[in-house]
């Protein structure tokens, strides 16, 4: 009998097909479960040509919000039901769900040119060396500033900035009578929202999540410095409602103008540097994202992957499979390119992308988001030891809990509601008991 939690967790599954699948397809489709984003509105148009090309196969949408998608897909593979024949994952899920048996290694032919994608990506994907995910887009941190108010203030930004650079740079840039915040930063509460970016300041700041022993570390010193930082920074020069705001209410502040910096995924170039989409699109420097003490975890790895469970119907499976080759090859990101120019290419996979003198031209950001997304190593993102893989998150079960647990407390500090040290002190005592629950140390 299946649990009380994963009946539960099955309802969402049933009520978003419900919701999101309505048009009626043959028999058999191919059902896939993505998040609502550009790169997939994208793959969800050009995908007629995969259709084209293969007419034995019809494909049927899910298309979720972030969480949502979270919720969905979880419980799908969890309760092996089978409702999707391909989900899509992010590197957070692929290693816990591959060595749970919940998905499918690809075992990718020799065309898929595996070797070609980025190896921090591949690496993330994998499990035991072997690719259980092909990557959609990628992407890493970066510090996106305003050229011209930097000019202006007779600042100078360097290469790679400190933390201590950046807050002193707000402080001279932030212009609210003119509508201009001197830094815009993640504020919502979340294990993916602003403990995405608070955990690579606490990398920076040679701190860690647990210790060798696996002890939540948040009561130390690199905590409550680079937390400490981080609330001031918010509270005396971001937006007003900066606890609020996640990436895409700091995207359109800065496209309208209203950042003078901000500390974000290296996606967000595409979009700020585009006439069409942002008002300061001639003006957008980059820089990498900001360290302290070191430079160890202080930009972040993500990608959006496609996966396929293991409950997928046998009959489908090399469907599925033809599938995710074609999306995550070489030749998907010209057609992207012929139908929608170099600039819309997914970026932060393949290293023949970066290599092409065509995106190079359109994406003045591509040296600097290739250099962030190498630059990141999962294995070693702090400075002290740490018994677990990963950058702005520690890549074990119950680290989404806790990562919640603790982003919502940081929020009631940025809001006033608790002081730095209370809030960190609770969230000592929430990790805590979590690990306790989860039987660590193991």
């Amino acid at each position: 009998m299946k649990s009380r939690s994963s009946c539960l967790a099955l309802c969402f599954v049933l009520a978003a097909l419900t919701l999101f699948v309505a048009l009626p397809v043959r028999a058999g489709a191919l059902v896939i479960a993505t998040v609502d984003s550009a790169h997939m509105r994208r793959l969800q148009t050009l995908s007629s040509e995969f259709e084209k090309a293969n007419p034995e196969i019809r494909i049927r949408w899910v298309v979720l919000e972030e969480s949502e998608l979270r919720r969905v897909a979880s419980a799908d593979v969890e309760t092996r039901d089978g409702l999707f024949d391909v989900i899509t994952i992010g590197i957070f899920k692929v290693p816990i769900w591959a060595a749970s048996g919940w998905i499918k290694p690809l075992r990718s032919p020799d065309d898929f040119d595996v070797d070609d994608l980025l190896p921090t990506v591949r690496k993330a994907l994998s499990y035991q060396q072997e690719l259980y995910a092909a990557p959609i887009y990628g992407e890493s941190s970066m510090l996106m500033y305003r050229k011209d108010l930097l000019k202006k203030a007779g600042l100078t930004m360097p290469d790679r900035p400190t933390w201590t650079e950046v807050a002193a740079f707000a402080a001279k840039l932030h212009d609210p009578a003119n509508g201009v915040h001197g830094i815009c930063l993640r504020g919502r509460p979340g294990w993916i929202e602003n403990m995405a970016l608070v955990t690579t300041m606490v990398n920076s700041f040679g701190g860690q999540w647990f210790d060798a022993g696996w002890r939540p570390q948040l009561d130390s010193l690199p905590w409550k410095k680079a937390v400490g930082l981080y609330a001031e920074l918010l509270n005396r020069y971001g937006p007003p409602d900066a606890a609020s705001l996640s990436y895409g209410e700091n995207l359109s502040l800065f496209a309208s103008g209203r950042c003078a910096q901000w500390v974000g995924p290296t996606v967000a170039a595409e979009v700020l540097t585009n006439p069409e989409s942002s008002a300061v699109a001639g003006e957008v420097g980059f820089a990498a994202a900001p360290y302290e003490v070191t430079a160890k975890g202080a930009q972040w790895l993500w990608a959006w992957a496609l996966a396929i469970p293991s409950s997928i119907d046998p009959v489908r499976e090399a469907d599925a499979r033809k599938f995710i080759h074609w999306v995550a090859s070489r030749d998907y990101v010209e057609l992207v390119a012929a139908r929608q120019g170099w600039r819309a290419v997914p970026t932060g996979t393949r290293r023949s992308t970066y290599a092409r003198p065509e995106f190079q031209r359109k994406a003045p950001w591509a040296v600097h988001e290739l250099e962030a997304m190498l630059d990141a190593d999962p294995e070693n993102a702090t400075l002290p030891p740490s018994p677990y893989p990963g950058i702005q998150f520690a890549a074990i079960p119950e680290f989404i809990l806790i990562g919640d647990e603790v982003g919502n407390l940081i929020a009631e500090a940025l809001a006033g509601r608790l002081s730095v040290e209370e809030a960190l002190a609770r969230g000592q005592d929430a990790a805590q008991r979590r690990m306790v629950r989860g039987g660590y140390p193991r």
